[in-house]
């Protein structure tokens, strides 16, 4: 029986973009069951690839600008103006952990300025609306050095500014400055989390942005000084904001010092490319990631899919370079399969679409063989 099959992958971080991805899964699948409808649609969160395929629907222009890296370094970046005058944005283009080499994985002193210097350009260039994705960040800043380049003082108990976000746990206040002004912001979250605690930016994602053991406490205490002196001077509580730890506490920064609307990026995306449509005709539904572990439930735009999916009725399967904490995935998903079990860790790093495809194509050959007639 033909079935009507949604091919909808995020990227497959560092190897495969979401694109590339959704072709390989479907050349694979196509090759044991060449009667279904394929329909391909490339998903993100917000996260690396967001803005790419958010101009495609929006006919966005892409735009070059100078920025800084997480780093520090001078870098092109670029986002999209759309016919409206919609800047779209896509943080990981500018502060990105995949635009660092490991070595300048340095967390207390990478930070956020070049985002900052991006929603500037955006704005001398006419944008009347700011969207931005903010997942795949390099930063743990809490938005602290965006908000610098924006204008924003951060000072200590001698009224002397702060310059990295490090030593903000000798923040004592903020200044704003002055004729603050910007277009209305959508922010595009990858994940729910808090700025601080058990389930903050920090302890969460931190490691993988280079933080080890005795850096977390520091780290969560800088941010915890940010969010208590905002507090205190504001009059408003935001670190338990749902999406205030996305990418290091961008979420938290954009929210309190460009008064942004935090949305699910996954959320986001689906409005636009109408996803929901393309559910309502699909049998069988296709997704998956690089790694998918119990994060992929916390907001992530596969894990939001699988849900969405079982609304509509719709099998889900999932594959992945790599899978863990499969308890916690098993509820949204019918399969999650990885490409372990085709090819060793080595070959699906240096040749992910092959073996992905091959992937696909085994899944396909089974779902025929235990399909009702």
């Amino acid at each position: 029986m033909a079935r009507h099959v949604l091919i909808a992958p995020d990227k497959f971080k560092g190897t495969l973009t979401a694109p590339d991805a959704a072709r390989a899964i479907a050349t694979g699948w196509h090759q044991a069951r060449p009667h279904d409808d394929l329909i391909l649609q490339p998903i993100s969160d917000g996260g690396d690839g967001f803005g790419a395929l958010m101009a495609e629907t929006l006919h966005g222009e892409i735009i070059s600008c100078d920025a800084a890296n997480a780093a520090g370094q001078p870098t092109t970046a670029a986002y999209w103006l759309t016919p409206d005058h919609t800047a779209i944005i896509e943080s990981a283009n500018v502060i990105g952990l995949a635009m660092l080499e490991p070595s300048q994985r340095a967390p207390f002193e990478n930070d956020s300025t070049g985002l900052g210097q991006i929603i500037l350009h955006a704005t001398a260039n006419g944008a009347k609306r700011l969207v931005i994705g903010i997942g795949g960040s390099a930063t743990n800043d809490g938005g602290f050095g965006m908000a610098r380049a924006l204008g924003w003082e951060f000072l200590d108990s001698a009224n002397k500014p702060i310059t990295q976000w490090a030593a903000l746990r000798q923040l004592r206040s903020i200044k704003q400055p002055l004729n603050f002004s910007l277009p209305p912001v959508t922010v595009a979250v990858d994940v729910q989390n808090p700025l601080l605690g058990p389930d903050g930016c920090t302890r969460v994602y931190g490691p993988q942005k280079g933080f080890n053991e005795t850096d977390i406490s520091p780290a969560e205490d800088a941010l915890k000084t940010l969010a208590r002196t905002w507090e205190n001077q504001m009059g408003e509580a935001a670190d338990q904001l749902p999406g205030a730890g996305a990418a290091g506490g961008l979420g938290f920064g954009l929210y309190c010092f460009l008064k942004a609307d935090l949305q699910s990026g996954f959320a986001l995306f689906a409005r636009t490319v109408r996803l929901t449509e393309k559910l309502t005709e699909a049998d069988i539904v296709i997704t998956g990631e690089g790694g998918m572990d119990r994060q992929t439930v916390m907001g992530k735009g596969v894990g939001e899919l699988a849900k969405l999916a079982r609304q509509h009725d719709c099998r889900c399967l999932a594959f992945a370079g790599t899978v863990d904490d499969v308890a916690a995935l098993e509820s949204d998903f019918e399969q999650c399969r990885s490409l372990a079990e085709v090819t060793s860790s080595a070959e699906s790093l240096t040749q992910p679409a092959r073996w992905l495809q091959v992937l696909a194509q085994r899944t396909a050959k089974k779902f025929s063989e235990t399909e009702p007639n």
